[in-house]
């Protein structure tokens, strides 16, 4: 009897064994095939990638002589640019006092993305002579290539004697110097950074440059900005209690009358 139940319970234990390894097969043939068409999928959106960056370029290129035309336009506005950027929820807190005298010489904001947009794109502001550096333009760059490496590069700017905002070194006065408490936009330009690693540095003053002011600066220029829904509708609410509180005052003031 015990030779049988300990036989029995051995060949249990192989069904149960064999049972298990088929599940396991299946399971595996199941997450292969999962894969495959996943792969499948892959493809496709890369195919469609490809494509819209092909779309992209095409309608770069026809879009470029209207965005010279604009800023030819934009030369003719007085401060177009500094207006845009204090008009701005973000940017706008990126800016110093300092930085305000400074961006009255910003007469061109352009972004160009590289031929292959794959590879990345230059921001480049153009300003006039003015007291504070030599250059007439600054550029900030973003290069990515194949192997994932990443690589952020600045203009160096040439501060005149006296007048670098950046280190809070502009001149007061005779022979004193404003001490730097906040960090001046101009900063922006001294960071630089390589990324051997995979992906897209992170770089949010480029992002809302290029991804939102640069599209339609014009509408920052008029200060037509995003507005709090819940603000306009607790205006709208003051409005019409103050509105129902002067008709009950109205109708009071009426049987005073009569009376």
């Amino acid at each position: 009897m015990v030779a049988e139940r300990s036989k029995k319970a051995k060949t249990e234990q192989q069904e149960e064994a064999a049972a298990q390894e088929q599940i396991d097969r299946e399971l595996v043939h199941s997450i292969e095939k999962l894969q495959e068409v996943q792969d499948e999928l892959e493809r496709i959106n890369d195919d469609e990638s490809d494509k819209v960056l092909e779309v992209e370029a095409k309608y770069n290129v026809v879009r470029k002589p209207i965005y010279d035309r604009r800023n030819e336009v934009i030369r003719a506005i007085p401060e177009f640019w500094l207006t845009a950027f204090l008009s701005h929820p973000d940017l706008s807190t990126l800016l110093t006092e300092d930085d305000h005298k400074i961006f009255k010489y910003l007469q061109c904001l352009n972004v160009e993305d590289f031929k292959n947009q794959k590879t990345g794109y230059t921001i480049t502001f153009d300003f006039q002579e003015n007291p504070y550096f030599e250059n007439d333009k600054l550029t900030k760059t973003f290069r990515f290539d194949d192997g994932g490496k990443s690589t952020i590069t600045s203009t160096k700017i040439s501060w005149k004697k006296g007048m670098n905002i950046s280190n809070g070194s502009v001149q007061e006065g005779k022979g004193k110097k404003r001490s730097a408490t906040e960090d001046s936009f101009f900063t922006w330009f001294s960071e630089e950074r390589i990324s051997p690693g995979p992906g897209i540095p992170d770089d949010e003053v480029a992002d809302m440059i290029k991804e939102d002011l640069w599209i339609n600066p014009l509408s920052y220029f008029n200060n037509e900005g995003d507005v709090d829904e819940e603000d306009v509708e607790d205006d709208d609410g003051a409005n019409d209690g103050s509105s129902e509180d002067d008709s009950d005052d109205d109708e009071e003031d009426d049987d005073e009358v009569h009376s």
